[in-house]
């Protein structure tokens, strides 16, 4: 999603809020009001997307036809999906859309296993790859070994995602976001065989 946003919807990050709050803050200092208002509107979006996927949680967390998280998976997919008609001439509106959907990401899932992860962004899962790495192997820990595991592989699996969504760029345009819907509705229907998804 944010290989999509930066390449084809005017260099906006759809994950990285931290990029986009140092770019609005940017052109705040320098009077650019208009350009300010195209990180800024991202940034909003994903607050709501934040809100959207607590709400969810709060309301339908006791319901037993749908998991919670499962209704947060089907909104992204749906949200993602009308991107893809987007033209370019609103990149602002489909940049806005992609953060919300990353917001809703974000606040659902958390973890992995009992490990606490960022799903959209690495900082995060850097840092608790190499401490869990260091005092795994200085402490024979498996649960910081473990750790270190599930981090390093969110690293690789956002890189690969990264890879992926340039090269569908490439070849499909707006379209090219699809592929997240359709990795997103996959991964709605796995969790109805996955009793195990915390509540």
């Amino acid at each position: 999603m944010d290989a999509y946003s930066y390449i084809y919807r005017g260099e906006v990050f759809a994950n990285a809020q931290t990029g986009n709050v140092l770019l609005f803050s940017i052109h705040l200092s320098n009077g650019e009001w208009v350009e300010a208002l195209h990180y800024a509107f991202p940034i909003m979006a994903f607050l709501c997307g934040v809100a959207l996927a607590a709400f969810i949680c709060y309301f339908f967390k006791k319901r037993k036809s749908l998991h919670w998280r499962q209704l947060c998976v089907l909104f992204e997919a749906m949200i993602l999906a009308v991107v893809s008609c987007f033209s370019q001439d609103v990149n602002l509106l489909a940049n806005c859309c992609i953060s919300f959907a990353c917001g809703i990401q974000v606040e659902a899932f958390r973890k992995i296993e009992n490990e606490n992860v960022a799903t959209t962004m690495c900082i995060g899962n850097l840092r608790s790859a190499m401490h869990s790495a260091i005092t795994g192997r200085v402490m024979g820990s498996y649960k910081d070994r473990h750790t270190a595991y599930i981090s390093f592989v969110m690293v690789l699996a956002f890189a690969v995602g990264a890879v992926m969504g340039s090269v569908l760029i490439q070849r499909f345009g707006a379209y090219s976001i699809c592929c997240s819907s359709i990795i997103l509705l996959l991964c709605f229907g796995g969790m109805f065989f996955s009793p195990s998804v915390e509540r």
